[in-house]
């Protein structure tokens, strides 16, 4: 006994066709008839099946009485010189009226006859551009049944579509009444193994008329096996007849679904009692599917057309917002909520050497470590996509409902440069027409036994419920990630340029710079030294009615002082840039209170109420982190000091890896508009003119938080600013 796989059964050379249709084959050659089916007798006057060999068509002057079926033989070898091409035409023999068929395939050209059937009941639409009009995907599948059902009248009519993995979905669905929905249900790739899918591209309608029929063998003396793809009259497989039988039905009638080339789908009919369908209703059933199929196609191509603008849109938007970022990892970490969702996915973690930055729904920064090891250790590709990432390496990882699939970019692998999307785990629950677990059994073939899968007994729904999976990244978000790969490319190479001939431009201007402030510190240090105590001893040689001239000279004095401490100043960011730094583990108490006490002092403001919380320890430089609270902490003061009750709250916390300063005033708080220039240098708020200051401060405190390896940012409303200063965790580093 034989075992033969679904997809090995040999489908295209049953040796049978169906007992609605005759069949005679003739060589393309010498155009004698080299094969014909059993019943070819019952349509010619001959009892004698052996006297077709050898024949000729014109030796049957009872299919050729008339001028039209003469000329159509005389014409065979313009008509069929390409497989496939059919010509259709109908053809009275002995009185009766037969649709007659021919085409060519491979070296024979095939002759197939069924009887014209009436149908005095069918009701066909014209209206052939109906489907144009529809801008919706259910809409353009229901008005394709509701049209099918008017012509062939089954009592179930399904639109079947194909999935990626070979199984199908019914998606759209007619029936008539008192029968059960099959709308929504699965059906495994057995149902419709390999060949099966190959022959429906080839041959795109085909008819089980009686599926309780007997099968017409085919004779031949010269051929062993006769392909029949082409052929409307091939017989079924008698796996598929027992699968139809099995399904309560006795007639199928299919009509492939073609986009883009493609096996897309069926539109599947089941009869419960036989029913054969006329050919030209087959036809024209063809026709209406074909229509709905290029409507479908269309708005397929206008929705992603729309999609792909759409796409453009956002990655030129997103490719703006990386320019304005003098670094890939800034402008990664700035839009990672964009990046996020342009493929549609939950999570998204930026890692870039040791950082790792998420957004949304995401594992844990140890776990997605583990997937950066992973994806170095088992993927040589740029890009890695999986829906089953948690179901395939879950435990292996230690990953949770948050990793259910995942995209993996490699920016730079040299770098440790990744993007890594994340979907969380969908519990999906699928509904199949029968339990689609394979069964063998045994069938009788040509008088041979053959174990094969067995079709299922039953169609009552089952359903599977799948664990460790994610939604599917579809081809648009495929699509997305190559955007976003496309904008980092683009921006890098932009950037790269750009940085480089800026860093040639800025080496310069630094030195210059560098010793300009080393020249206004010191070298002009001395000249304001002198005039300010020139100044001084003339305010006192003075007489005491001289008030008018005593306010001139005080001026010049405290124009002197602005001028100093400027160039202070600007020597203070100048160090806080190039001067050498040591990072180690900084108590801040201390330091905070002092200065605190000398700001209330500086600023004539012994009134402000300075609440002082936890000062978690900072890694920072002692010189540099001095800097950075003293000009925050005066700040806080001084521009609450004018508020009837100034309060400045000042909070440091724990928080994983960073610690977090608050400096909390209830001050002239800072304009929005103000917002993008805040940390530039001398920059002043117009609502803070009244308030002595030369806008050096902040731009020293955002230089040294950078190069400590921290940040510095703010909150603010019209009733004061809460400055936060970000550090690293010294707990987390190794000293």
């Amino acid at each position: 006994m034989n075992f033969v796989e679904c997809h090995e059964e040999p489908i295209q050379i049953p040796g049978y066709i169906q007992s609605f249709g005759y069949l005679i084959g003739i060589d393309a050659e010498d155009q004698t008839i080299a094969f014909f089916s059993e019943n070819i007798t019952d349509i010619f006057n001959t009892e004698n099946s052996e006297a077709f060999f050898g024949k000729k068509m014109t030796d049957f002057p009872e299919l050729f009485h008339s001028v039209m079926a003469s000329d159509i033989y005389e014409s065979l070898e313009n008509l069929t010189r390409r497989d496939n091409e059919t010509y259709f035409d109908k053809i009275f023999i002995q009185g009766k009226e037969y649709h007659f068929s021919v085409f060519r395939s491979q070296d024979h050209i095939f002759f197939e006859f069924e009887a014209v059937v009436a149908n005095p009941n069918k009701r066909i639409t014209n209206k052939y551009d109906n489907f144009y009009i529809i801008d919706n995907q259910k809409e353009i599948w229901d008005q394709l049944l509701g049209t099918l059902f008017n012509i062939i009248n089954y009592d179930r009519i399904m639109v079947y579509k194909f999935m990626e993995d070979g199984s199908g979905k019914v998606i759209a669905e007619k029936t008539n009444a008192n029968i059960e929905s099959y709308l929504g249900l699965h059906y495994p790739e057995s149902d419709i193994p390999r060949q099966a899918r190959e022959l429906y591209k080839k041959k795109r309608k085909r008819i089980f008329s009686n599926v309780h029929s007997e099968p017409v063998k085919i004779l031949s003396k010269t051929l062993q096996s006769i392909d029949l793809t082409f052929a409307s009259l091939r017989a079924m497989s008698p796996i598929h007849g027992q699968y139809i039988k099995n399904s309560g039905a006795s007639s199928s009638f299919s009509i492939s679904i073609i986009i883009d080339d493609q096996l897309w789908g069926l539109v599947t009919c089941q009869n419960s009692e036989p029913k054969h369908i006329d050919l030209e209703d087959r036809v024209q059933a063809g026709i209406f599917t074909v229509l709905a199929s290029n409507a479908y196609s269309s708005f397929k191509s206008k929705k992603e057309l729309e999609y792909r603008l759409d796409l453009s849109l956002k990655a030129s938007q997103l490719k703006s917002e990386f320019l304005k970022h003098n670094t890939l990892f800034e402008s990664l970490v700035e839009n990672k909520s964009a990046i996020r969702n342009l493929p549609d996915a939950d999570g998204l973690a930026v890692v870039s050497e040791n950082y790792i930055v998420t957004d949304g729904t995401a594992p844990d920064h140890a776990t997605i470590q583990k997937i950066v090891d992973w994806a170095y250790q088992n993927t040589e590709e740029m890009l890695f996509i999986s829906r089953s990432f948690l179901k395939d390496f879950g435990e292996e990882l230690g990953l949770d409902e948050t990793v259910g699939g995942i995209v993996i970019y490699f920016v730079e692998k040299s770098k440790n440069e990744l993007l890594i999307w994340f979907r969380k785990e969908f519990d999906e629950h699928i509904n199949w027409a029968g339990n689609p677990e394979k069964k063998i059994g045994v069938f009788s073939q040509n008088g041979e036994e053959k174990s094969i899968v067995s079709p299922r007994t039953s169609f009552e729904v089952f359903k599977e419920d799948i664990k460790g999976n994610s939604k599917r990244w579809s081809s648009r978000n495929e699509i997305a990630v190559q955007a976003v790969r496309d904008v980092i490319l683009e921006t890098s190479h932009k950037q790269y340029i750009t940085i480089k001939r800026l860093n040639e431009q800025l080496k310069k201007v630094n030195e210059e710079l560098d010793s300009f402030s080393y020249t206004i510190s010191h070298d002009l240090g001395t000249p304001l030294t002198v005039m300010k105590l020139n100044a001084q001893m003339l305010l006192k040689s003075l007489s005491e009615t001289s008030d008018k001239n005593k306010h001139k000279i005080s001026s010049i004095i405290d124009e002197i002082d602005n001028m100093a401490e400027m160039m202070h100043d600007v020597l203070q960011l100048s160090r806080a840039k190039h001067s050498e730094i040591e990072l180690e583990n900084l108590e801040t108490k201390q330091t905070i209170e002092k200065i605190t006490e000398n700001a209330k002092l500086t600023f004539d403001s012994l009134s402000s109420k300075v609440v002082i919380k936890d000062c978690p320890n900072v890694l920072a430089d002692k010189t540099l982190m001095h800097q950075v609270f003293l000009n925050i902490i005066n700040n806080a003061i001084k521009y609450s000091s004018k508020q009837d009750q100034p309060t400045v709250l000042i909070e440091g916390s724990e928080e994983g890896d960073q610690i977090i300063y608050r400096i909390t005033d209830n001050g002239i708080g800072i304009p929005e508009t103000e917002k993008h220039r805040m940390f530039k240098i001398f920059n002043r708020m117009d609502n803070a003119r009244k308030f002595k200051g030369n806008g050096i401060g902040l731009s020293i405190v955002h230089r040294i938080m950078n190069r400590i390896g921290g940040n510095v940012d703010y909150e603010s409303t019209n009733n004061g600013t809460c400055f936060i200063l970000t550090f690293q965790n010294p707990k987390f580093v190794k000293l």
